[in-house]
């Protein structure tokens, strides 16, 4: 997408009260979330972003490395700076943190089995900011590692944002639930947060991983939000961890 000549610079406050890279960051972020550019598009170079925003190009490339760090834009190397994307393989692992215990790579397939709308209750409502008995998606799938159940997920969406979501959909091709959101629904999740603990296995997940009653299973429940640190997803996600480990990589 290119930008209206048209359209002024936005004006930029005094840095005083915020600094002035971080002021075109948000401007930056804003443009994002508009859809000035898509994911995987090129930004402008360094110096059309000075130019526009009337300020130097060092204040910029601040801007652009902190964006970079936290996932929402990637550098390439003689080519430029891109939005990032889910469709980039590399992005899978970095929401998937399942390894198996031989530290082979593993593929991963989302098996989705139910996918309905339905009132959310106070506890899905206030993680996701709504009032209870507002509209949520909700969906269950498997996450299977060489064809064995290993993850049993509850998902729960803003219904707002994925109007027409259904279960053929989540099951058509071979394509992440993220990269799924983005591309068809234009709901980029730009960070997580997750909460873990130890669980027992209730009837319902000892069935669906196939597992016994009580058997210790590890509970995570996330919670996702894309730009403008919106919550747009909550997921409760029993693993089992029997020849698998969590893994996250710190610094």
């Amino acid at each position: 997408m290119t930008r209206d000549a048209s359209r002024p610079a936005p004006r930029l406050s005094s840095p005083t009260f915020s600094p002035l890279y971080r002021q075109i960051k948000d401007f930056l972020i804003r443009s994002l979330e508009e859809g000035e550019w898509g994911p995987g598009d090129a930004i402008p170079s360094e110096g059309e972003l000075a130019t526009r925003f009337n300020v130097s190009q060092g204040t910029v490339r601040k801007a652009i490395d902190e964006m970079a760090a936290e996932n929402m834009l990637v550098r390439r190397q003689g080519k430029g700076t891109f939005v990032a994307t889910h469709s980039d393989p590399r992005s899978f692992y970095r929401f998937l943190r399942l390894v198996p215990d031989d530290g082979k790579a593993a593929h991963a397939v989302s098996d989705p089995f139910f996918c309905e709308t339905i009132d959310a209750t106070p506890e899905v409502a206030a993680v996701l900011g709504l009032q209870a008995g507002d509209k949520v998606v909700h969906v269950k799938r498997l996450l299977r590692f060489s064809g064995e159940p290993v993850v049993f997920d509850q998902i729960y969406l803003v219904a707002d944002l994925f109007n027409g979501l259904t279960l053929e959909g989540l099951r058509g091709g071979e394509r992440s639930l993220y990269s799924l959101f983005e591309s068809d629904f234009g709901v980029r999740m730009i960070h997580a947060e997750e909460r873990l603990r130890a669980v027992g296995a209730d009837a319902q997940s000892a069935g669906m991983i196939g597992v016994p009653f009580g058997e210790p299973l590890l509970l995570v429940e996330r919670t996702a939000y894309t730009y403008g640190n919106k919550p747009v997803e909550w997921r409760r996600g029993l693993y089992y961890t029997r020849q698998h480990y969590y893994r996250n990589d710190l610094g």
